[in-house]
């Protein structure tokens, strides 16, 4: 059975640093991070509809609000890991599917810190 696949996109700026593989500190650096907020589901509801995209990009925004213009270092949920791509995917994901009224149509969060750079985090 199909399935339908909708995505929501969002952006911010922030900065960050890696610690690297020999325990340094990178310098700070920023970027303006694009975020994709994939949903899907077998069933449409009764507008014939997976999601309204206006409601998703309002709790995206709303989510996105305490990274946007932050040194994401600082922030509590990279306190004991290191802010890359891959982990500000996994905890934009974590957050928005705390705030969607249908979190189980969540499927993945993908954030692209530079062009041709991305990272996803979801579930299969």
């Amino acid at each position: 059975m199909g399935r339908y696949h909708v995505s929501v996109e969002a952006e911010f700026s922030a900065s960050h640093q890696l610690r690297v593989y020999d325990g340094s500190v990178e310098p700070m650096h920023g970027h303006r991070w694009h975020v994709w907020a994939c949903m899907a589901g077998a069933e449409l509801d009764e507008i014939d509809v997976l999601v309204d995209f206006v409601h998703v990009e309002s709790i995206l925004d709303d989510v996105l609000a305490g990274y946007r213009d932050r040194h994401l270092n600082d922030l509590p949920c990279f306190g004991q890991t290191n802010p890359s791509a891959e982990n500000v995917a996994r905890s934009i994901f974590e957050s928005l599917r705390e705030a969607l009224d249908r979190p189980e149509l969540l499927t993945r969060v993908t954030v692209s810190e530079a062009p041709r750079c991305r990272a996803s985090y979801g579930v299969d």
